[in-house]
């Protein structure tokens, strides 16, 4: 699937890149080529073939979950530019009121 360069620059909008023109060329052979090989991998009869997270045969090793008393509230305040109410005082983002 070759992509033309006015796709090339659609992506490189979405990604917020500024391309220059001998870099869309080069990145819509270079795009173009990963998009064959996946038409090519797509092509493979995998219907035998199971589902696989990963081809190696690791164990996941995970410690003992244990309840610990945590940081007193003094000492993780200390250090916050606005505190209220024990709790760090953080800008509202969407549209609240501090």
């Amino acid at each position: 699937m070759k992509l033309t360069i006015e796709e090339v620059e659609h992506i490189a909008a979405l990604a917020r890149l500024e391309l220059t023109e001998e870099e869309q060329q080069r990145y819509a052979e270079q795009l173009s080529d990963v998009l064959d090989y996946a038409a090519r991998l797509d092509e493979l009869a995998t219907d035998q073939i199971p589902p696989t997270a990963s081809v190696l045969d690791l164990q996941l090793r995970l410690r003992e979950d244990r309840s610990r008393p945590g940081l007193p509230t003094k000492d993780v305040l200390k250090n916050a530019a606005n505190t209220r109410d024990d709790q760090f005082q953080v800008p509202p983002i969407l549209g609240g009121q501090e």
